[in-house]
C-alpha cells in the first residue's frame, strides 16, 4: 500500500512539472513576432518590425561591434542610446538568411542598452534599430567576417 501511494505521489508530481514547464513555451508562442523573424531579406525584416514606420539615422545610438570578426559565429555586438523614452532595440544583419538577429523590448525606464553575441555569415552592414515614442532611428556598421580568422 506504501509503494502505491509513493507511485502516485511519483506520476503526480511529474505531471504538474511538465504542465509548468509548457506553460512558457505557450505564453511565449503566442506573443512571437513571428514575421519579423522570418523575413528572408533585411528591407523585409525592417518593414515587418517599423510597420512601415520611416527609419532615420543618429547619431544618439552607439554601434560597437568588431572590425574585423574572426569567427563569423560569434560576433559581439553592444548598442548604447541617448534617445528619450526607449521602447526597443533590434539587430539586422543585412546579408544572414534571417536578417533579423535579436529584439529587446525594453520597459519604460530601462537604460538603452543592450549587449549580446550574434551569428554573421559573411561581411555585413549590422543595423541597429532603436524604436522610440517619437519614431525609429538606427545606425549601422560594417562588419567583416573572416574564414579561419586570415582578414578579410
Amino acid at each position: 500500500m506504501q509503494a502505491e501511494m509513493k507511485r502516485r505521489f511519483l506520476i503526480k508530481s511529474v505531471a504538474l512539472l511538465a504542465a509548468v514547464a509548457a506553460l512558457p513555451r505557450v505564453v511565449l508562442a503566442a506573443a512571437w513576432p513571428q514575421d519579423w523573424f522570418s523575413a528572408a531579406s533585411a528591407d523585409g525584416a525592417l518593414q515587418a518590425l517599423l510597420g512601415g514606420e520611416t527609419l532615420a539615422e543618429s547619431d544618439q545610438i552607439e554601434l560597437t561591434a568588431p572590425e574585423i570578426a574572426e569567427n563569423g559565429a560569434v560576433v559581439p555586438v553592444t548598442i548604447r542610446s541617448t534617445l528619450p523614452d526607449v521602447q526597443s532595440i533590434s539587430i539586422v544583419v543585412e546579408k544572414n538568411p534571417r536578417p533579423l538577429a535579436a529584439s529587446f523590448e525594453l520597459p519604460p525606464g530601462t537604460l538603452p542598452e543592450v549587449s549580446c553575441r550574434i551569428k554573421m555569415g559573411e561581411t555585413s552592414d549590422v543595423i541597429a534599430v532603436v524604436k522610440t515614442n517619437s519614431g525609429a532611428f538606427s545606425s549601422r556598421r560594417m562588419v567583416k567576417v573572416t574564414i579561419g580568422g586570415c582578414g578579410g
